[in-house]
């Protein structure tokens, strides 16, 4: 699936919601389901800096797509992060580069994050970003 195909299915998700407890309670739900970082790579390296929580994220490459894990030590924070992970994990780099992110808009959630989660959230994307960045560099100098 594209990015954009992914966006709209998490859309209409969050629009089965009325109430932003339930999309809370949807978001704790999600986070059961992140791919979880080895334990190794649980390290000051992967620790994303911005964010209120504990959030490590790792990525690497695997047959030409973006393989990415990453644990929170939150539960809001493990479900965003996981929505991230949803949009990313197995995509090119030069598409999670060019990647808009207009969902987290749609469904309200900048609206309803605190300030600090809010920071959190766009360290989050730019890590990942910053992954693919480097992994597109990589691929062009192969």
């Amino acid at each position: 699936m594209t990015i954009q195909e992914i966006e709209k299915e998490i859309e209409q998700e969050f629009s089965l919601f009325d109430d932003w407890m339930d999309k809370y309670n949807y978001l704790i739900e999600l986070g059961q389901e992140c791919p979880i970082i080895d334990e190794k790579d649980k390290n000051e390296g992967n620790l994303i800096k911005g964010c209120q929580s504990k959030v490590w994220v790792s990525a690497k490459m695997k047959d030409g797509v973006m393989d990415i894990k990453a644990d929170s030590d939150a539960v809001i924070t493990k479900g965003i992060i996981t929505l991230l992970l949803r949009i990313f994990n197995h995509q090119k780099p030069e598409d999670v580069e060019n990647a808009d992110l207009h969902f987290f808009d749609t469904i309200g959630l900048t609206a309803h994050l605190s300030p600090t989660r809010s920071n959190g959230l766009l360290a989050m994307i730019k890590q990942i970003k910053l992954y693919a960045m480097a992994f597109s560099i990589q691929n062009q100098n192969s």
